[in-house]
């Protein structure tokens, strides 16, 4: 008798891959009929990393989008799964105990059955205490081995890996291989040295279709014993996401195994939503180079799952950078060009900071590291010079235990500016933290939530939940989209300057575009422009993000009237969704602060003023 292969349909990670957002709530609702009709799947990925942060940045509720876009699915029998982060829950950087434990307490009683547990350094320390969390709340624990290629990554790395996650209560085992760049042959390997650990265990196979080994590895491991597969389906198939449905099963039909079969009239309904979602606005945040696989993935090995952020924030960085260029009499850079400094840097700085695999957040780490880079030789700066305090937390350890060791220029610069490397348990460095978040939210007449949901979204992601709560990030999304939308509109009819109003929870916002010599004005109910300056010595922004005074909750902003010292860390700039930190550059008192927290700043901006 054949034996069955499953189908999961990662509807969240086909956004993710493809670009920066995810669909509102209505049209998730909307989809979930005809994916269900499509008859072919027994799992879908509704929420996870990313998905719920990217709600809140354009002002929607997550907690209301995850129940009502997994209600369906379980109606239908068909079983929800999401993606986590381990140590880091939902986010970019580590999180508390009390907040983990809340995490999986809350994603279970929104209607999420299986968590996909991951920790980029595949460290057994992150993620086995997630999937004891896991089991406790209720859910399918699934532990991830996070693929990537390397003289360290082997079959027999993967597999004593595996084999600690099976001992340690997993119920299921992913082989997460984030950029597609697992090779087929060992990736067959890694599934049956798994069957042959524990028989029965159930194995799902994720990939990218990118570099353009997928196809080939799906099989491989098909043959090899794998029990379920993730794929995509058109328009959002191929290049940075994944292998079509359609593809997928139509080769494993023919390989002989048992598959379900494609409701194709429901295949093109939800193909005609996923386009008129994009036609709507998600498409002004899917750059055109994430639609075409790329070979030239292999060598970097950049997972699909970034690839959508990657190329929006390289435009930016590209503009910025070729904004010095042209100031300086020297000739601007494509895209083009800029990517293949960027891979060919990632490639250089992978190895120099101990392999960590390339998935988030380590990923963005590596990546941004790389393109710091870049940035920096390009104006005739040395290397390392922009080192984020995450970047640096990842390689003292206290993000995990890096496969290999860290480069000696890396040891010496981190003996020189004091900083020391670490072997504790990583969650030793993030104490309990939930009580301070709900005396805020009382403090501020916030509900917690049902099943306390709301504060745990508001512990996960503070600044996001602030900015949304006070509406300030669906104004700043409404401009930012009526300003692609322009952008993509010139040469029409429209005239610019142009204000559109925007309404949020109530209350309109005034946006204006294509002023200031084309960069949009701040939101009427937004923070205030930069006041005079005062005097003493400017700080200016090395980098173009949105500015902060401070990263986490409980620490001291810098006031008007501090002394600081040189070197002080004084303020922070988030950057490709990490905090860099901006010191003092030299003894003195501060007497202007140009911005409020969460106000959007370009590279050379003055930050403040020292005296």
């Amino acid at each position: 008798m054949a034996r069955e292969i499953k189908f999961s349909l990662v509807f969240r990670d086909m956004w993710q891959s493809a670009g920066k957002y995810q669909p509102r709530v209505d049209q998730l609702v909307k989809v979930a009929p005809a994916i269900i009709k499509m008859g072919c799947f027994d799992r879908v990925e509704t929420n996870g990393g990313g998905f719920e942060q990217v709600n809140l940045l354009y002002g929607e509720n997550p907690n209301n989008a995850v129940r009502q876009w997994t209600k369906p699915f379980h109606e239908a029998g068909i079983q929800t799964h999401m993606l986590d982060r381990a140590l880091n829950g939902l986010r970019m950087s580590p999180c508390s105990k009390d907040l983990r434990k809340l995490f999986y307490r809350v994603k279970h009683a929104q209607g999420t059955d299986i968590t996909r547990i991951f920790c980029g350094l595949n460290d057994p320390r992150n993620v086995i205490p997630s999937i004891q969390y896991a089991k406790e709340a209720g859910m399918i624990a699934q532990a991830s081995l996070c693929i990537t290629y390397s003289p360290i990554h082997t079959v027999e790395y993967y597999v004593n890996l595996a084999k600690q996650f099976i001992e340690a209560g997993a119920d299921e085992i992913c082989l997460k291989d984030m950029a597609g760049i697992g090779r087929p042959v060992s990736l067959g390997k890694i599934v049956e040295g798994i069957k042959a650990i524990k028989k029965d265990i159930v194995i799902q196979y994720h990939s990218h279709a990118g570099p353009g080994f997928n196809m080939a590895s799906i099989l491989e491991v098909a043959n090899a014993g794998c029990d379920i597969i993730d794929t995509g389906m058109a328009p959002l198939s191929w290049g940075t996401g994944h292998a079509d449905i359609i593809a997928v099963q139509e080769m494993l039909k023919d390989a002989g195994f048992k598959v379900k079969e494609i409701n194709m009239e429901a295949y093109m309904e939800v193909r005609t939503m996923v386009q008129e979602m994009c036609d709507d606005f998600l498409g002004y945040y899917i750059p055109k180079l994430n639609h075409l696989n790329n070979s030239l993935l292999v060598k970097p090995g950049l997972p699909g799952g970034m690839m959508g952020s990657l190329m929006t924030d390289l435009e930016d960085n590209l503009k910025s950078l070729n904004k010095w260029k042209v100031k300086n009499n020297q000739p601007e850079l494509t895209t083009d060009q800029i990517l293949v400094k960027l891979f060919d840097e990632v490639a250089y700085v992978w190895p120099k900071v101990g392999y960590p695999c390339l998935v988030t957040p380590f990923s963005q780490y590596v990546k941004n590291l790389a393109l710091m880079n870049v940035m920096q030789m390009e104006k005739g700066k040395e290397r390392w010079s922009m080192i984020a305090d995450n970047i640096w937390d990842m390689i003292l350890g206290k993000s995990g235990q890096l496969p290999g060791p860290v480069a000696p220029e890396l040891v010496a610069m981190a003996k020189e500016q004091g900083r020391e490397f670490e072997t504790n348990d990583p969650q030793s460095y993030y104490p309990d933290n939930l009580d301070e978040f709900r005396a805020k939210m009382q403090e501020k007449g916030w509900e917690l939530g049902q099943d306390d949901e709301e504060l745990f979204e508001y512990a996960m992601h503070p600044q996001q939940y602030e900015a949304y709560k006070s509406g300030k990030a669906k104004a700043d999304f409404e401009e930012d989209l009526a300003k692609r939308k322009a952008e993509a509109n010139k040469g029409g009819d429209m005239k610019f300057p142009q204000t559109v109003t925007v309404e949020v929870n109530g209350q309109k916002y005034a946006v204006t575009i294509g002023a200031n010599d084309g960069a949009a004005a701040p939101a009427a109910g937004a923070a205030a422009a930069p006041a005079a300056a005062g005097e003493g010595d400017p700080l200016l922004a090395p980098i173009e993000g949105k500015f902060y005074l401070v990263k986490a909750s409980g620490e001291a902003a810098v006031k008007v009237g501090d002394a600081v010292k040189k070197g002080q860390t004084v303020c922070y700039i988030e950057a490709m969704k990490t905090f860099n930190a901006i010191a003092a550059e030299k003894d003195g008192v501060v007497t202007e602060i140009c911005y409020k927290s969460g106000d959007s700043i370009s590279e050379d901006d003055v930050l403040m003023k020292i005296k």
